[in-house]
């Protein structure tokens, strides 16, 4: 699983299905940290869910069974949905925009929002105060009427099959040398580690296979192009050679980015 927001999307809608308990969701929690607390972004949000308030310099919470309560509140109304969201500068499908819920969520590079389309509804953002402690910070945020149209889990499959010969093409070409050497470290160990850290993170039983497929592929592809950033013969050495790296590695990420979106918006409907 890719982030905290992503996991808390899958295994919320696994619960407020009827297919895992509350158990469940702190167990999969606890895989990103050992500790959970939970605090509005405002006083008004504090007053509106009965939490504290929080800001950035002072990341005290209540415990993550409140976090719970919230969205299956949130989830009563008619029509609520559970939306992923992984925003990086330049694209910031989903958001609600102009609101602090989305300032922070580009920070942060995720979060999480639920309730009805095209009415007021709840945020989260997950942070780290500390090394053993994840903050969700609650926002009384708009949900977007159109969040933007997913690919369909078909399509999203196909992508992550080409991008993971994408990638391997890109590691190839940033794992040589200027001189045209090839690099004599393996990377492959490199991207069974980073491939074993997301393994740590299940998934519900009830998850659709193929959108199973598509995480696992998606993470695949993010572990051979963070291995192809870190290897020391893919640094640039200057601002052409950077330029020429993100040229080439940027539409890998933003095909996982819209990849892991289809593919935990499926799973939090229980579509397959």
């Amino acid at each position: 699983m890719c982030s905290p927001s992503a996991t808390l999307t899958v295994w919320a809608g696994s619960w407020l299905a009827g297919c895992s308990a509350p158990d469940d969701i702190l167990e999969a929690l606890y895989a990103w940290a050992p500790r959970h607390t939970i605090a509005a972004g405002d006083p008004l949000t504090g007053g509106r869910d009965d939490l504290p308030w929080s800001s950035r310099d002072n990341l005290s919470g209540t415990g993550v069974m409140a976090l719970l309560k919230v969205i299956r509140e949130a989830m009563t109304q008619p029509g609520a949905q559970l939306r992923l969201v992984l925003p990086v500068p330049g694209d910031v499908r989903g958001l609600p925009t102009g609101t602090a819920f989305a300032a922070d969520a580009i920070e942060a590079g995720e979060g999480m929002l639920f309730g009805v389309p095209g009415e007021e509804g709840t945020g989260l953002i997950p942070q780290w105060p500390d090394d053993d402690t994840l903050q969700w910070t609650v926002y009384s945020t708009p949900i977007p009427a159109a969040p933007g149209q997913d690919m369909s889990l078909g399509e999203a499959e196909h992508t992550m099959r080409e991008a993971v010969r994408d990638a391997a093409d890109a590691l190839m070409r940033l794992h040589t040398t200027a001189a045209g050497a090839t690099v004599d470290s393996d990377p492959r160990e490199l991207i069974e580690a980073e491939l074993a850290d997301y393994s740590r993170h299940d998934y519900p039983d009830s998850i659709p296979l193929r959108a199973r497929r598509i995480l696992d592929s998606a993470d695949h592809v993010a572990a051979i192009l963070t291995v192809a950033q870190r290897e020391p013969a893919s640094s640039p050495t200057s601002a052409t050679a950077i330029g020429a790296q993100e040229d080439l590695l940027r539409p890998l990420w933003d095909a996982i980015r819209a990849a892991r979106l289809v593919a935990v918006h499926a799973a939090a409907r229980g579509n397959s």
